[in-house]
């Protein structure tokens, strides 16, 4: 018998981005910001070096790698890299979820690279990783936001590549391991694992991507937000805090006290361990409910962050459009009982479920929501089929 849960979760926020805030935050940790002063001035370069400095330290990154906060969050942060850098070298784009796509249709149908091949697989698989040409630049994915799709490692990337490796990893950092000496550039953003606030990217540059962009210029006009150089000169100033336009300074903050709070708990070390733990939890509940599973294929390839959930109930002829209606009523009253936000599935994604099970979400909000999402479905499904 399906009992209906007494207990909600304390944090019903499962958005896959901008994701929920660390346990225990309030407004109060924005009381420290450099506000009303030039971003420019000591003070604010302090604060934006200081979340450069931490981020590399967190996630170990090499101390050759050049690091800058950039505009429109890793969207702008992987433009950047294809406008930048792409061009003078065939392309291999992956993609298996909407991002990916976007990335494609960027590079073939803006910058107009006709050497491309585009390697992609339907919502729930991954192209195949051994046929990857690394004679050419490779843009991918790390992890499908869209789809709970990712790489199962770094093992694919040969150490001898002759193109760059440019990688949007904005929903895996803090949350998986990334091989640094396998990616030459790399793009994330504040408001996924940090919980931080969106509209600010950031990218990773090693000395590989680094000479190239001394010794290529693109045959494309370079917006100037996307301009990592000017006449074969790197803007090194952008890698010190110097950023390209003006940050918000509430978001800097917001995000130093989001790298404080993962420094405290123990680092990269633990904000892997609390999104494993999440994605065991959903297991353990997929395991045992009949008419739940993944979209993930393959349990290899299977997200930590972005959780996605299909639906087959074999005790229904469901339709397409009957899962679609259950599902908007599922998530419809789990909102409304403020059970869990957001975790209807992407728009361009297969109908079915998203649940962020990034670090800043507690494992026991995860076991309370799937025992309220096991409940409300045999509820709403009962009086779908008017019984």
């Amino acid at each position: 018998m399906n009992i209906k849960p007494e207990t909600k979760p304390t944090n019903p926020n499962f958005s896959s981005g901008p994701c929920s805030k660390r346990p225990g935050w309030s407004n109060s940790v924005l009381s420290e910001a450099v506000l009303g002063r030039s971003h420019r001035s000591k003070e604010a370069l302090e604060k934006i070096q200081q979340v450069i400095s931490l981020s590399r330290e967190i996630l170990d990154i090499p101390s050759d790698y050049h690091i800058a906060i950039v505009p429109a969050s890793d969207t702008g942060a992987i433009e950047m890299a294809m406008w930048s850098l792409l061009g003078n070298k065939g392309v291999e784009v992956l993609a298996w979820e909407s991002f990916g796509k976007v990335w494609v249709n960027d590079i073939i149908n803006q910058l107009q690279i006709k050497d491309t091949r585009k390697l992609l697989a339907d919502y729930g698989n991954i192209p195949d990783l051994t046929s990857v040409d690394f004679k050419k630049d490779v843009v991918f994915t790390w992890n499908g936001t869209t789809s709970g799709v990712c790489v199962p490692n770094g093992d694919w990337i040969p150490d001898d590549r002759e193109g760059l490796t440019i990688c949007d990893a904005t929903s895996a950092v803090f949350s998986m391991k990334l091989p640094w000496e396998k990616l030459d550039v790399t793009t994330y953003s504040w408001q996924k694992v940090l919980g931080g606030e969106a509209q600010h990217g950031m990218i990773v540059i090693n000395p590989r991507a680094i000479k190239r962009l001394e010794e290529h210029k693109p045959s494309w006009p370079i917006p100037k937000i996307f301009q990592l150089a000017k006449s074969f000169k790197v803007d090194y100033k952008l890698f010190s805090g110097s950023t390209i336009n003006t940050p918000s300074m509430l978001c800097v903050e917001d995000v130093l006290d989001a790298l404080k709070w993962v420094k405290k708990i123990g680092g990269l070390n633990k904000t892997i361990e609390i999104s494993n733990s999440n994605l065991e939890e959903i297991e353990s509940h997929v395991n045992r409910i009949p008419w739940l599973e993944f979209l993930s294929k393959n349990k290899e390839t299977r997200s930590n962050t972005s959780i996605c959930l299909s639906i087959n109930d074999k005790r229904f002829n469901f339709s397409e459009e009957d899962k679609s209606n259950v599902l908007k009523k599922v998530t419809k009253r789990l909102e409304s009982e403020s059970i869990a936000y957001d975790i209807n599935s992407y728009r361009d994604a297969p109908s079915g479920l998203r649940i962020w099970g990034g670090a800043t979400i507690d494992t026991k909000n995860i076991a309370l929501l799937m025992s309220w999402l096991e409940w409300t479905y045999e509820d709403v499904v009962k009086q779908y089929n008017g019984d």
